[in-house]
């Protein structure tokens, strides 16, 4: 059939130019195919469909991001996304320090994870779904996640933050703190609010999360985060303790989220509390003045 035919055949066969094509992860197959349409890889969705189906690769199509040519015809096109992606998806989450996230990339990718901690900037590995290509190196990975964050953080983050009295490398530390800090996405802003006003007063923060990252990992757990802490880990000698040290640790303590830094650059140093403190089950509750935080810690944590 001539209609058939000629919606299988090369867009341009003359062509040598490679198109970047990207098919997302639980993108379906009609989603695709209007996709591959878009940018004029194939003639027909219709004849590619119909291709698809009879070569019964429907399932086999891979998520992930390939260099396809115009010149190739529709059984090839097709059979090339079963043949897997030249990049890999990596997925970071919010709030892993860099050691963690070193972790996550040395699992799917052939790097040092010493490497990449040592020329990793603790705050500024954004937090989000990646395509790596498969042979990177650390340089490359550190970059494609830095890139991400200075797309990010926009100057409209600036200008909040600044409107605050907080300079782009404070609110980044206030947000990797307030993304270890705040269990629900309902708690991020009165979370911040709290830590910008003692910053603010010059009164110790008393974060708990920059102890732990302070200590650093924990053996017996198998872990970068000690579980609870001790009063003598309370009583730690560094620049991260800040129960000990009035202002902010020297660096970020996590990658934070979007959501994290949007709270601090809108956070209110006006707010009436002084305390927060997180029951088990990730609830936070408010303090005004130390007595009520007292009492919240012995009606919740006692």
């Amino acid at each position: 059939m001539l209609f058939y035919k000629e919606g299988s055949l090369p867009v341009n066969k003359k062509s040598e130019e490679k198109v970047f094509f990207v098919i997302a992860r639980g993108e379906n197959l009609n989603s695709v195919i209007n996709n591959l349409a878009k940018v004029d890889l194939i003639r027909n969705r219709l004849v590619f469909y119909i291709i698809v189906k009879q070569l019964g690769i429907e399932k086999k199509i891979q998520a992930g991001d390939y260099r396809l040519s115009k010149s190739m015809n529709a059984y090839e096109l097709a059979n090339s996304l079963t043949h897997g992606s030249i990049d890999i998806w990596v997925t970071v989450p919010e709030g892993l320090r860099k050691e963690e996230i070193a972790e996550i990339m040395a699992k799917k990718l052939d790097i040092s994870k010493e490497e990449f901690v040592k020329i990793a900037p603790e705050g500024y590995l954004f937090p989000d779904t990646y395509l790596i290509p498969k042979s990177p190196t650390e340089k490359q990975i550190v970059n494609i996640m830095k890139a991400n964050f200075d797309s990010k953080y926009t100057p409209k983050i600036t200008r909040l933050a600044t409107a605050n009295g907080l300079t782009d490398r404070e609110t980044l530390i206030l947000a990797s703190i307030v993304e270890k800090e705040a269990k629900f996405d309902e708690d991020r802003l009165p979370v911040a609010s709290v830590l910008l006003r003692r910053y603010r007063e010059k009164y110790p923060l008393e974060v708990d999360a920059t102890v732990q990252y302070a200590l650093g990992y924990q053996t017996n757990e198998n872990r970068w985060w000690k579980s609870f802490l001790t009063y003598s880990d309370l009583e730690i000698n560094s620049s991260y303790n800040t129960y000990k040290r009035v202002g902010l640790p020297p660096t970020p303590i996590s990658n934070p989220g979007i959501a994290s830094i949007l709270a601090v650059s809108e956070a209110n140093q006006n707010t009436p509390y002084m305390y927060y403190l997180a029951e088990p089950s990730g609830k936070t509750h408010y303090a005004r003045t130390f007595e009520e935080h007292q009492a919240n810690i012995q009606k919740y944590l006692r």
